[in-house]
């Protein structure tokens, strides 16, 4: 291990040594996604700890114990915790303390309501995510020091090693998704059918879609019953010049047996096998005559009038196979979850059936195997009914990686359900370590009466700030607590609406002036090109035509100003420009700053993608280095994928050479830096919507003397301005290699709750040492 000096640039203090971290603290994180597995055994170990998130929810929100998972493996290393579910932490032997900031009292909407006096924070963090509002004790969450919940009834692979009895809790079936949807009594196959308004929601090829018109139906129009046959269905694809087509199908019936097996020759040249997945080779594929057209014509001879298809993520198979098929099971829909994600096959294979499927030492998934198990699936669930299943508390296993990976043999489910209740206190005793408590007198909590916890109560928080200084670098764990005062709960709700209607009215501009006899079509076209609209109309108000356009995403506003602001439009030469309010003042400097922030620095945003666009990237990956993120939003009512999109990129550089080209002639998309973090665009979609009266005033505007009274430091904004910096300063006198996490854990009160907000990076942590 290398000197004290040479590791934290000073000499420690006379008479107290540092906590040196253990060994142990070793390993590279792995996400869900199996080509960053691949990429990181080719890569050379840096020499600095890293950090990537993938935040795969929806809402970009963290739990409080996904938090627990990312602290634990933090501490321990992959060879004695689970590994954190939802983000990647590189080189770990290269990390060297972790210090955890609360800010007990704010949340997300003080972040976002004072953004321009948190600079420090929001400039030094790249990786931002939202948190719920808080639970009871949101610090005995994060560590983990909570009643501990044991996993309840375990299927049939995993008998024989569960834990006593008396150390069993029981679960709230009521609050399980799939009992949400299925009730608790046992279901019949009619029931486990997807509706025609799901097939609808879920990208299901579909008779009459106008991007199914070249499809084949299989004729299946019979009378479905509970008797019905089940096929279970599955396809391998590569990649073509034309996107994603099918190189092999399999077809299993109700008994198990394979009753079509097919390699297919793709029509279009194939660019990119992936070979890892499908396990089909050039050389595998050589000889092979079968077409599409061929395999189509097979299962509409093979399939029954009543057969009903079963598989996992089945509208991709279907796709591939060009087919329309109206009576389908998914197995990955049927084993419902919670906010939409979906639990994958290996994982369900696992802990439903007890068997082994895609494991890594094979070469490319088995399709009949993978047939055969959505299969056994369903039969399950219709066996065993949906109560069975919630006992099995699949939320809380999917949550570990060595669980849902499903890789490792589980010899001993009671020594895994001991790692899934250890705590981050147990994990440092583990390995004779001691966590630091700082925290002020009043905010004292079961933590602070853990042996394994050095705890220093202060009077003020500008004392917690002063002992932060001293004894942090001493300890290789530490948590800060700071106890600033929340906004009185109506002052919050106010805040709330001004904040939404903030981000409205920095997403609308008006344009003009037009001449009376303007192509009306022309223009909306033209504004409707920059982004989403989420309403259009043409204000008469003014001597000359004027349109009023609010956009969906503070980007198409943005795009639309800098783009058409003094240019010549149908021969007149317009303005334009958002309203000017007491809300859209400071609008030019915030949108600089959210350019700048370091979430978004990155990110690039893109107009008029269209469906082909992801195929399109991907045959096209070598011009975009460092791509670590697509992103592509749908519209929640019907599933469709909209005209634009979001590519997150490793470095500044990537982002700014990508966008170069997707701007061109070749590309012709309209673009620029992204301005919205995709969990602040999350957060402001899902308040309220609010309308703003005109003369509309949250606050009564105060007096002269008022407002001076108001810039006192006790005022919320100047306080988020002092705690931004004092903290940010801290921040930047911590050692190189130190995981840091800000958190602002959110409030409730009898008005409601307010989610919070979590802020994390390494120190010195250099974008090139993220895998390019």
């Amino acid at each position: 291990m290398e000197p004290e000096k040479e590791r934290t640039g000073r000499t420690p203090k006379k008479g107290r040594k540092r906590r040196r971290v253990p060994n142990k603290l070793v390993g590279a994180s792995e996400v869900m996604r199996d080509r960053w597995d691949l990429e990181e055994r080719q890569q050379p170990e840096a020499k600095k700890a890293c950090l990537s998130t993938i935040l795969f929810s929806d809402t970009c929100e963290i739990t409080h114990g996904q938090l627990c998972e990312l602290l634990k493996y933090a501490v321990l290393g992959k060879s004695s915790v689970p590994k954190p579910s939802w983000c990647q932490l590189f080189h770990q032997n290269h990390l060297n303390n972790v210090v955890v900031f609360i800010l007990q009292g704010m949340s997300q909407l003080h972040f976002y309501r004072f953004y321009l006096e948190f600079g420090l924070l929001r400039k030094a963090f790249r990786h931002k995510f939202c948190l719920p509002p808080p639970s009871s004790d949101f610090l005995a969450d994060i560590i983990g020091l909570q009643k501990k919940q044991i996993i309840g009834d375990l299927p049939k692979g995993m008998e024989g090693s569960l834990p006593s009895s008396s150390s069993e809790v029981s679960i709230n079936l009521q609050n399980d998704p799939i009992v949400k949807k299925y009730g608790s009594k046992k279901v019949r196959l009619t029931r486990c059918l997807l509706t025609k308004e799901e097939m609808k929601t879920y990208h299901f090829p579909l008779q009459g879609f106008p991007d199914c018109e070249n499809f084949v139906p299989t004729k299946c129009c019979g009378f479905i019953t509970n008797n019905s046959p089940l096929f279970g269905l599955d396809c391998e694809m590569c990649l073509t010049s034309k996107g994603r087509e099918l190189t092999r199908i399999s077809l299993v019936a109700e008994g198990g047996c394979c009753v079509m097996d097919e390699l297919v020759k793709p029509d279009n040249k194939i660019v990119d096998y992936l070979t890892s997945f499908s396990g089909i080779t050039k050389k595998i594929l050589n000889p092979v005559t079968t077409k599409l057209k061929d395999v189509q014509r097979q299962l509409k001879a093979l399939l029954p009038p009543n057969a009903v298809l079963v598989g996992h993520s089945l509208d991709l198979d279907l796709r591939a196979l060009k087919m329309i098929h109206p009576y389908v099971i998914d197995t990955s829909l049927l084993y419902v979850r919670e906010q939409g994600r979906r639990f994958k096959l290996k994982f369900l294979a696992k802990v439903i059936l007890g068997k082994d499927i895609q494991c890594p030492d094979r070469f490319g998934h088995d399709a009949t195997e993978d047939a055969r198990t959505t299969l056994e699936l369903a039969r399950y669930f219709l066996k065993y009914g949906p109560k069975k299943i919630a006992e099995l508390n699949l939320e809380a296993l999917a949550s570990h990686p060595e669980l849902e990976a499903a890789g490792l043999e589980l010899r001993n489910t009671a020594e895994v359900v001991q790692q899934l209740n250890t705590s981050v206190l147990e994990c440092l005793d583990s390995v004779g370590q001691k966590l630091l408590f700082l925290t002020r007198e009043a905010d004292a909590t079961e933590l602070s009466s853990s042996k394994n916890c050095q705890t220093i109560k202060c009077f003020s928080n500008k004392e917690v700030l002063e002992q932060a200084r001293v004894e942090v670098p001493l300890f290789t764990f530490s948590i800060v607590q700071f106890s600033i005062e929340p906004f009185p709960p109506n002052l919050s709700e106010e805040m709330s609406k001004r904040m939404k209607i903030k981000w409205m009215e920095m997403s609308t501009v008006y344009a003009g002036p037009f001449s009376k006899n303007c192509n009306l079509r022309a223009l909306k076209r033209l504004f409707k090109s920059f982004g989403p609209v989420r309403s259009l109309t043409l204000t008469l108000e003014s001597h000359q035509p004027h349109f009023c356009i609010q956009y969906e995403v503070l980007e198409g506003a943005q795009l639309a100003i800098e783009s058409l602001d003094g240019s010549l439009v149908e021969g007149t030469c317009i303005k334009v420009q958002r309203p000017v309010t007491e809300l859209t003042l400071d609008c030019d400097i915030l949108v600089n700053e959210l350019e700048q922030d370091s979430e978004n620095r990155g990110t690039i945003y893109l107009s008029g993608v269209s469906e082909t666009f992801k195929e399109h990237l991907l045959q096209q990956s070598s011009l975009f280095l460092g791509l670590e993120a697509l992103i592509l939003p749908k519209d929640l009512q019907n599933g469709k994928q909209k005209n634009y999109c979001f590519l997150r990129f490793r470095t500044f550089g990537s982002a700014q050479r990508a966008l170069g080209i997707l701007t061109g002639k070749n590309w012709k998309l309209k673009g620029r830096h992204a301005l919205t973090p995709r969990h602040l665009h999350s957060w402001l979609s899902g308040l309220p919507p609010e309308s703003r009266p005109p003369g509309l005033r949250v606050i009564p505007p105060p007096s002269e003397q008022e407002a001076v009274q108001m810039l006192k430091l006790d005022h919320p904004k100047i306080a988020a301005w002092r705690w931004g910096r004092k903290i940010g300063k801290l921040y930047h006198s911590l050692c190189s290699g130190t995981l840091c996490l800000i958190l602002l854990p959110g409030t409730e009160s009898t008005h409601g709750s307010l989610s919070g907000l979590g802020l994390m990076g390494i120190k010195d942590e250099e974008e090139s040492n993220t895998l390019n």
